[in-house]
């Protein structure tokens, strides 16, 4: 169900979320326009392919087809392109897979990058090992179409009157995560400043949090804490430590999009109350990207076990969930 487009102190940068967990996918993919040009941030979109013991329900298969869609329509209108790490929810690989990416083989990332200006993270430097590997990937394969690569850490990039600015890479999380860097992107125009900030987690990081709040953003969308993952790969204190640093910011920033991996827990809402109360007190909103979009919220990773109870699959849909074993998965019949 659609409703009204959130009002925004923003007049000349228009900001479209293409895909996100509200919308029921993994991603962070965002259209954001200035008079000068259009900017398509992390064009990724995953599904996680087990989650209570189940893989992906057909309505999450219907939802990430339809989103590849606007992410390639979104694509035609872009000029930049930008990569703020190598996870596939925040770039598109060119294998072919239908259990995770929703990617046909070479073709897929090819309407994404082809002609497009790649603003990207290093990639060898501030990288783990499996990112590194990725950007090796992506550089021979779906990187071959862009008009350019270029590195983008802690540079910045003037197109007419709008600069991208990129942060020093910074924490995928905590300070000390496996889980690798990324880097944080600012557009602005006049004095206008929407920040994007993937993936910080919160931020669990306070040099992070120091970062974001001294950019002094307009809007800012930034990924949340992962509650989900409390008590098995994150610990409640650096979860409590998001927390902090996300009410410090929503303080200061008038519109925050609050995204990613808080929102893949059912309990989300409550575990941010705190936060809420901290925006309501200075006027300030927070919201989701659905919500910013004037959509319902469609949380779908979450609600996997309620599909398969409330919606029954088919008898082929059945079948087609034995062969996830096999090293090559065909495309899910829907």
């Amino acid at each position: 169900m659609e409703r009204g487009r959130a009002i925004t102190p923003l007049c000349e940068i228009s900001i479209t979320p293409i895909a996100a967990e509200s919308l029921g996918v993994r991603s962070m993919c965002t259209l954001v326009k200035t008079p000068d040009l259009s900017i398509l941030l992390d064009a990724g979109v995953s599904l996680c392919p087990y989650r209570f013991g189940l893989p992906p329900h057909p309505v999450e298969f219907e939802t990430i087809a339809e989103l590849r869609r606007s992410m390639a329509e979104a694509a035609d209108k872009a000029q930049v392109v930008t990569i703020s790490h190598y996870h596939f929810d925040h770039h598109t690989p060119s294998f072919e897979d239908w259990l995770v990416n929703w990617t046909q083989a070479n073709e897929t990332a090819r309407q994404i990058y082809q002609n497009k200006i790649v603003l990207l993270k290093h990639p060898r430097e501030k990288i783990n090992p499996s990112q590194r590997q990725r950007a090796w990937m992506f550089q021979k394969t779906g990187g071959k179409y862009a008009k350019k690569l270029t590195i983008a850490d802690n540079k910045a990039f003037d197109f007419g009157n709008t600069r991208i600015r990129f942060s020093e890479p910074v924490a995928h999380g905590s300070e000390h995560s496996g889980l690798g860097w990324v880097i944080m992107a600012i557009v602005e125009y006049a004095e206008e400043k929407f920040m994007f900030a993937p993936d910080v987690q919160g931020p669990m990081s306070d040099y992070t949090s120091e970062l974001i709040q001294a950019a002094q953003p307009t809007v800012i969308m930034l990924g949340g804490p992962p509650f989900y993952l409390e008590g098995t790969k994150v610990d409640v204190n650096q979860l409590d430590l998001g927390l902090k640093n996300l009410e410090n910011i929503v303080k200061q920033v008038p519109v925050v999009i609050l995204e990613h991996h808080a929102l893949r827990d059912e309990l989300w809402r409550n575990k941010t109350a705190r936060v809420y109360e901290a925006a309501e007190k200075f006027g300030h909103s927070i919201m989701t990207a659905a919500e910013f979009r004037g959509n319902e919220n469609r949380f779908l990773e979450y609600k996997r076990a309620k599909l398969f109870e409330n919606f029954p699959t088919s008898l082929d849909f059945t079948q087609w969930t034995k062969t996830l074993n096999s090293q090559k998965v065909a495309k899910p019949p829907l």
